[in-house]
C-alpha cells in the first residue's frame, strides 16, 4: 500500500471544496491551487495551504502541468486529486506525476488515452461486447468524407469532438444543408477546449434517454457498478437535472447495463471511479456513448442512494486498498435528485452571467427540511464574485427521499428555499423543470427541454404588485439619474407648475424594448407614474387600474410596496439593462423596463450597433465589413465560460465595421460592431 498524508486538489469551485471535505474527514492535510481570479475563492479559504498557479485564464493556471506539480512539491503533497474538468482526463499529466513520484487519484494514463480518443474507444468497446450506436469513428477527417458519412448514416446526426466531453464541440445536425456550418463550429470549440479538431459522427436517436452507470475498479482486479443515473434533462448537451436510480429500470436491465459497464472498464485496465454513459432507447436497447475517466459532477445522487462516499473510495483505491464492498453488498435505498445551479440566464438562451453574489444561502430550518435529506455542494458564498473565466456552475442541490415523488417534493421545497441574489441564475428555471407534469410523469428523453420549450419558457402571469414594484424602482432610478440643481436640466417628467409624469414600458418576456414599436406589442404593459412632489406618493396607472403607491427599501434586496394602503413585502433588485428581479411565492418574475421617450428615440441606435450580451472573448468574425447580410445571418462568435455564442444580424443590411478582432476580450455592453440596416 502507498499511503499519503497530504492531498493537493488540482481544481476549483464546488468540486475542490467537496473533495477537501472528505480528505479532512480522513485526517489528510489539504492543499488548494488557485489563479489570480480565485485568490479569495472559497476553496482557497477552506484549504490548509494554497499555492498560486498564475493568471486568471485556465491555460495560464489550472492547466499548467509544471505549476501544479511544483505546488505539490512545495507543500509535500503525496497525491493529487484532479476533480473533474481541467487536468482530470489528461494522460500526459498522469505520466508527469508518475515521473515525479506523486500519486494520481484516478485511472492510469493508458486508460485515459483509451477512452479519451472517442473513435478508438468505440473499437475497444466493440471488442468487449458493449453495444454501439451506428456512426463514423475513422481517422480520415476530410470535410467531404465526413459529409458523405453523415449522409450515409442519415439525419439527424450528432457531431462530437473525438477528444471531447462535457458538451464541448458537440452539435446536432438536422439536415445536410447545415452540416458544414456545424462542423466548423464544433472544430472551433474542440480546438479551444482540447487542442484537437478531430470529429466523430453518430446517428442521433430522436427519443433516447441518457442513462449512465457508475463503475469502480481497484488495482487487485476487482470491479463493481454502483447502479445507474438518469441524466436526460440537458441543455446544450450539458446536464441540468440528474436522478438515481433511473425511473422505470428493471432489475434485469440494470444488471445487463451494469455488467456491460464493468466489462468496458476492465477492457482498458481501469482503476478508480469512472462512468460509462449509455443511450437507452424506448424499446430497452442501449448503446455505449463514452466513458468519463473521472468522478462525475452528478456523483452525489449515487452517494445518496448507496450510502457510500465515492471520494473516500477514490482515495482508498489510490492508496492501494481493495474496494470497500463487493457487488452483492451494494444496495439501493430510496431516490435522489441533483439540480445544477448555474450563473446563466435561461430567458436569454442560457447566456452566462457574471457579478457579485450579494447573498447565497439555503434556509433548511425555515423551509422545514431535514438536513440529512438535503445537501448543497457549493464553491461560493455570499460576497464571492462570479467571473467570466470558468464554468458558470455555482453549486449542486442534492436531495433524497423514500421514493421519487417524495424526493421530488423535497427538491422543489429546497429550490424555493435557496436564496441567490446579485447574479442571474437558473433557479426559477429549475423549479419549472422539477414541477413540469411530463417530468413528474417520468416522460424523459435528451430533448426534454426542447420538446417542452413552449411551457418551460411560457410567459408568466405577472402580479399587479410585481408591475408596481418594478415601475417604482424604475421611477426612482430615473429620478436619481436625472438629479440636477436646475429644473431645466431634468428629464424625469418635471413640468413647471404641474405634476411629474413618467411613462414606462414593462414586459416579462425579454421583448426588445429598445425598438420603437415595442409599446404596441401584446406582452408590453404601459405604466404611467405621476406625483406632485418628491415627498408625495406616486399615482400609478397600470393598464386600466390607478393606484396610490409607495416603495420602501428594507434590508438587502427586500422592499415594501404599498398599494392603496395594502402593504406587501417582496424581494426586488435593479439589474443590468433595466431588469428587475422579483421574488414571490410562485418563484421569480423578471421584468424589463424602459422609459417611453427612450424607446421612441432608440430605434436608430438599436439598429446601428450590436453590443456584447456578456463578458467574453471574440472567437471569430464571420463576415467582411461591407458584405451584404440578411436578418438572422451569423456575424461573429463569442466565447464565455467555455461555450460559444453567435451574434446575428438584427436586420437586412451590412456590417460597417467591427470594433474587435478574434482573440480580443470584451465586456458586457461593449459595442461589438457598427451595423447599417438596409434602406
Amino acid at each position: 500500500m502507498t499511503k499519503f498524508d497530504t492531498l493537493l486538489v488540482a481544481n476549483r469551485g464546488e468540486i475542490a471544496c467537496r473533495v477537501m471535505r472528505t480528505a479532512r474527514a480522513m485526517g489528510l492535510r489539504t492543499v488548494a491551487v488557485y489563479s489570480d481570479a480565485d485568490a479569495n475563492a472559497r476553496h482557497v479559504r477552506e484549504a490548509d495551504e494554497a499555492v498560486r498557479l498564475g493568471p486568471a485564464a485556465a491555460r495560464d493556471s489550472y492547466l499548467k502541468v509544471e505549476a501544479v506539480i511544483e505546488a505539490a512539491r512545495r507543500t509535500g503533497a503525496g497525491a493529487i486529486h484532479p476533480g473533474y474538468g481541467f487536468l482530470s482526463e489528461n494522460g500526459p499529466f498522469v505520466d508527469a506525476l508518475e515521473q515525479a513520484g506523486i500519486i494520481f487519484v484516478g485511472p492510469p494514463a493508458s486508460a485515459i488515452a483509451a477512452m479519451g480518443d472517442k473513435s478508438a474507444a468505440k473499437a475497444r468497446m466493440a471488442h468487449a461486447g458493449v453495444p454501439l450506436v451506428p456512426g463514423y469513428h475513422g481517422d480520415d477527417q476530410d470535410d467531404a468524407l465526413l459529409k458523405a458519412e453523415a449522409d450515409k448514416i442519415g439525419y439527424p446526426v450528432l457531431l462530437k469532438a473525438s477528444a471531447g466531453g462535457g458538451g464541448k464541440g458537440m452539435r446536432v445536425v438536422e439536415s445536410a444543408a447545415g452540416f458544414q456550418a456545424a462542423l466548423d463550429g464544433c472544430r472551433r470549440e474542440s480546438q479551444a477546449a482540447f487542442g484537437d479538431q478531430r470529429m466523430l459522427i453518430e446517428k442521433y436517436l430522436t427519443q433516447p434517454r441518457h442513462v449512465e452507470v457508475q463503475v469502480f475498479c481497484d488495482r487487485h482486479g476487482n470491479g463493481v457498478y454502483l447502479f445507474e443515473r438518469d441524466c436526460s434533462v440537458q441543455r446544450r448537451h450539458q446536464k441540468v437535472l440528474e436522478e438515481a436510480p433511473a425511473p422505470g429500470m428493471t432489475d434485469a436491465l440494470r444488471r445487463e447495463m451494469g455488467e456491460a459497464a464493468v466489462r468496458a472498464a476492465k477492457e482498458i485496465g481501469y482503476v478508480g471511479a469512472g462512468t460509462v454513459e449509455f443511450l437507452l432507447d424506448a424499446d430497452g436497447s442501449f448503446f455505449f456513448m463514452e466513458m468519463n475517466t473521472r468522478l462525475q459532477v452528478e456523483h452525489p445522487v449515487t452517494e445518496m442512494i448507496t450510502g457510500q462516499d465515492l471520494v473516500e473510495w477514490q482515495l482508498r483505491v489510490a492508496m492501494g486498498e481493495r474496494l470497500p464492498l463487493a457487488q452483492d453488498e451494494l444496495t439501493i435505498t430510496g431516490h435522489s435528485f441533483e439540480a445544477r445551479l448555474y450563473a446563466e440566464d435561461p430567458e436569454q438562451d442560457f447566456l452566462p452571467a457574471t457579478g457579485r453574489l450579494d447573498r447565497f444561502a439555503l434556509d433548511l430550518e425555515g423551509a422545514g427540511l431535514d438536513a440529512n435529506k438535503v445537501r448543497l455542494d457549493s464553491g461560493v458564498e455570499s460576497g464571492d464574485v462570479v467571473s467570466m473565466h470558468y464554468d458558470p456552475m455555482l453549486a449542486k442541490l442534492i436531495v433524497h427521499g423514500a421514493d421519487r415523488d417524495q424526493a421530488l417534493a423535497t427538491l422543489n421545497r429546497a429550490l424555493a428555499a435557496l436564496d441567490v441574489q446579485g447574479v442571474v441564475t437558473n433557479r426559477a428555471f429549475l423549479q419549472r423543470l422539477a414541477t413540469h407534469p411530463a417530468f413528474k410523469a417520468c416522460e424523459l428523453d435528451t430533448r426534454f427541454i426542447e420538446k417542452h420549450e413552449a411551457t418551460l419558457f411560457a410567459t408568466q402571469e405577472v402580479t399587479t404588485e410585481a408591475y408596481a414594484a418594478a415601475a417604482l424602482i424604475g421611477l426612482k432610478q430615473l429620478a436619481r439619474e436625472c438629479e440636477s440643481d436646475s429644473p431645466w436640466d431634468r428629464h424625469d417628467g418635471f413640468r413647471l407648475n404641474a405634476p411629474h409624469t413618467i411613462r414606462l414600458a414593462l414586459c416579462a418576456t425579454g421583448h426588445d424594448l429598445t425598438r420603437a414599436q415595442a409599446p404596441d406589442a401584446d406582452d408590453v404593459v404601459i405604466v404611467e407614474g405621476t406625483r406632485e412632489t418628491d415627498a408625495d406618493p406616486w399615482h400609478l396607472t397600470i393598464g386600466d387600474t390607478t393606484l396610490t403607491a409607495r416603495l420602501q427599501h428594507l434590508e438587502g434586496d427586500a422592499v415594501a410596496v404599498t398599494l392603496d394602503g395594502h402593504r406587501r413585502r417582496l424581494q426586488a433588485r435593479l439589474g443590468d439593462n433595466g431588469v428587475v428581479v422579483m421574488a414571490d411565492p410562485s418563484g421569480e418574475t423578471r421584468l424589463f423596463w424602459r422609459r417611453i421617450d427612450a424607446i421612441d428615440h432608440g430605434q436608430h441606435e438599436a439598429e446601428s450597433t450590436l453590443t456584447a450580451p456578456m463578458h467574453g472573448t471574440v472567437v471569430a468574425l464571420l463576415v467582411e465589413p461591407g458584405q451584404k447580410v440578411e436578418k438572422g445571418m451569423p456575424l461573429m462568435v463569442m466565447e464565455a465560460m467555455k461555450m460559444e455564442h453567435t451574434m446575428s444580424a438584427p436586420a437586412d443590411g451590412h456590417v460597417a465595421s467591427f470594433h474587435f478582432a478574434a482573440g480580443d476580450t470584451v465586456g458586457q455592453g461593449d459595442v461589438l460592431l457598427e451595423f447599417a440596416p438596409e434602406e
